[in-house]
């Protein structure tokens, strides 16, 4: 089938100058072609293969240039909407309803929960919830501190972290009980393309162990090791092989939550023995102020959470491994929070919090 489109001298040279442009838009420089060649007598057929384009689309732009000339190949006409937008008052009942209501027998509502309150698609509310940047099928864990001392637990440590005292070392030191020896009841496929690698959703457990660690600010050099207990006597067991590893003209300044095991009597004697030591305790509900515990959130996704071990002595082999290939290269994590950010923060949160109470109580009053 051959084409019926003639082009004047003037048109062939437009035409030319706009495949030649190299500023052109490439969907005009094609365009273009099209009338090209089928000026030149080529078949649809012929136009579409050496264009890269559809038979259909081959029409369009021919009619396109009979009706408009070189001048409509250069711009789109507009289309009609597909769908009527939702009307802004509709929007701000489904995302009032959203945060203020739940749906019946449920903790949040799904899409199509509310699409079906509303009285809309479920794609509509999609895009209502997306564009808020609304998810109400997930939720973030959270607890607000409510140590009197909060303040200056905060200043305390901060500042160790971003001013580290002279002569001293400033070691997070916490410890991850309950580490399970994990072993799945049948080996996992490896990673292919198009497949993730597999592991079964069941296991074998094959005991616990426990990672003290003590990490280093200033270097990220981290001192482990594991024990298969969770008791002072291991907590004092780990503050010695800590003295053994500093250099004895420093202080040692640790920072650590407020588990018992870090204040009983025989850790208190063990400290007036050791008087370089000087204990730093995270708010009540913060150990997210304690830096070690990014590194123990890096061994869980890097080390132990896809391993397979057959024991506790697999387990705790792969742990030191990790130790070692983490202290030839180690990385410091660096506190960037000041304390004036962190207590704005926790004072949003408590008046946030207050705000909540506040409105159960009015409610349940009625």
């Amino acid at each position: 089938m051959k084409t019926d489109i003639t082009i004047s001298a003037e048109q062939r040279v437009a035409l030319e100058q706009l495949v030649a442009d190299r500023n052109a838009p490439a969907k005009v420089v094609w365009r273009a072609r099209i009338v090209l060649a089928s000026a030149d007598g080529e078949s649809v057929k012929a136009v579409a293969r050496a264009t890269g384009k559809s038979k259909p689309c081959v029409w369009r732009w021919q009619r396109r240039f009979a009706e408009d000339g070189v001048e409509g190949l250069t711009r789109d006409k507009t289309r009609p909407p597909g769908r009527t937008p939702l009307p802004a008052e509709l929007k701000a009942k489904v995302l009032a309803k959203t945060a203020r209501e739940t749906p019946p027998a449920a903790t949040h509502w799904s899409v199509r929960a509310m699409a079906k309150a509303m009285g809309i698609s479920h794609t509509s509310v999609q895009r209502i919830w997306r564009e808020a940047g609304l998810k109400p099928h997930l939720t973030r864990p959270f607890k607000v501190s409510s140590d009197p001392r909060f303040e200056e637990k905060v200043t305390d440590i901060v500042g160790l972290y971003m001013r580290p005292p002279d002569h001293a070392l400033v070691l997070c030191v916490d410890e991850k009980s309950q580490i399970q020896a994990l072993d799945r009841t049948q080996p996992g496929l490896p990673l292919k393309r198009g497949r993730a690698a597999t592991m079964t959703h069941d296991y074998k457990r094959n005991g616990v162990t426990t990672l003290y660690a003590a990490m280093d600010v200033k270097s990220g050099i981290v001192i482990g090791a594991c024990k298969p207990r969770h008791r002072a006597r291991e907590f004092i067991a780990f503050l010695r092989r800590i003295d053994r590893c500093v250099q004895r003209h420093l202080d040692v300044h640790v920072v650590l939550d407020n588990s018992a095991t870090h204040k009983t009597p025989e850790v208190k004697a063990w400290l007036e023995k050791h008087a370089r030591f000087k204990l730093h305790f995270t708010p009540t509900s913060a150990s997210w102020l304690n830096l070690v515990e990014r590194f123990f959130a890096e061994i869980t996704r890097k080390r132990i959470r896809r391993g397979a071990f057959a024991s506790v002595a697999e387990l705790e082999a792969a742990i030191h491994d990790y130790l070692l290939h983490h202290n030839a290269d180690p990385k410091p994590f660096v506190w960037t929070k000041t304390v004036e950010v962190i207590l704005k923060k926790e004072r949003r949160a408590l008046e946030a919090l207050e705000a909540v109470a506040g409105n159960q109580a009015t409610e349940s009053e009625h």
